[in-house]
């Protein structure tokens, strides 16, 4: 989590910026495992309705998260994940980082 603590700021000015609902955390750095070649892993909720500007705050996001940390992001939509058993994983392993 140090990862993420060293941004938190930029982090939480990005969500503002793009009406980020909430938005977790995942995967390998919340162990702090996260080796160079990792990618970071993130679930977001952003709060817009219209099509076209969710897609502009979904991609401004990510591609500013790639600039801060300088490696890959996974953004995973919240109301994307159908699936069960992966929902309950991530679930189970996720740490709230921003919003509600």
């Amino acid at each position: 989590m140090k990862e993420i603590n060293q941004h938190i700021d930029q982090i939480k000015k990005l969500c503002d910026t793009n009406k980020v609902k909430s938005l977790f955390v995942f995967g390998s750095v919340v162990k702090d495992k996260l080796r160079p070649e990792s990618d970071i892993d993130f679930v977001v909720d952003i709060d817009d309705q219209d099509p076209l500007s969710y897609s502009d705050k979904y991609f401004d996001l990510k591609f500013n998260l790639e600039k801060i940390f300088k490696r890959r992001i996974d953004l995973l939509e919240l109301k994307a994940i159908k699936n069960k058993f992966l929902k309950q994983e991530i679930d189970q392993a996720k740490l709230h980082i921003y919003g509600e």
